[in-house]
């Protein structure tokens, strides 16, 4: 936890200059900048700058909406082993921004890890994950109205990994984002195909993780 010093200058990940600002306007806006430069001013732009444009329950309210979306996409899934993986990947992906938002509410010491240990174990089934999904979302919400009634200081950071220090209202919006983006890569099921909410768990091996 940290007064917003300056992080470390490395590039930031493609699910930020791609995904969020978009193909094209990402590309042009990467090749204005130093490589130096390139993660503080798309981590601004994108993550900053509009989450410090709105207050907590505006945060709250995004969250929500993006819930709704988070859960569709979730229920039109196909149940196989790489939407699996990728549900717990976003899971753990979120409960790892929980633990971070908990330092910014005091509630907890920093410490560095990973998204790793935050994921669900291997082997639950496509309607134990969206149920962990469902969970794992209102906790954010919950935690998002804390912050409401009990704000941080604006110039408070707490470390993104690969992100570096990020202020909470950030946190929220990148939690926000994440799940998002990385939901639109589930495959639904084909037509015809037996609901995989009503189908019996496959039990398998959680497939490769992803990095913070």
């Amino acid at each position: 936890m940290s007064r917003r010093p300056s992080p470390p200058t490395v590039l930031l990940p493609a699910v930020i200059t791609v995904a969020t600002v978009g193909v094209a306007a990402g590309a042009a806006y990467l090749a204005r900048n130093r490589r130096g430069d390139v993660k503080n001013a798309v981590v601004n732009r994108v993550l900053e700058a509009p989450a410090g444009r709105s207050s907590y329950q505006e945060l709250q309210t995004a969250l929500e909406r993006a819930a709704v979306a988070l859960a569709a996409r979730a229920d039109r899934a196909a149940d196989t082993p790489g939407n699996r993986d990728l549900l717990m990947h976003i899971i753990g992906i979120e409960r790892w921004g929980q633990e971070r938002l908990k330092v910014a509410l005091g509630q907890k010491p920093y410490v560095e890890d990973t998204h790793h240990p935050y994921r669900p174990e291997g082997g639950r089934g496509l309607p134990d994950l969206r149920e962990d999904l469902s969970r794992t979302r209102s906790g954010t919400v919950d935690l998002v109205r804390q912050l409401h009634r009990t704000p941080p200081e604006d110039a408070l950071t707490v470390n993104h990994n690969a992100l570096g220090p990020l202020t909470a209202k950030a946190w929220v919006r990148y939690l926000t984002q994440h799940a998002d983006l990385e939901s639109r890569k589930l495959r639904a099921q084909k037509p015809g195909q037996d609901d995989p909410g009503t189908a019996a768990a496959e039990t398998v091996t959680a497939g490769p993780t992803r990095s913070s």
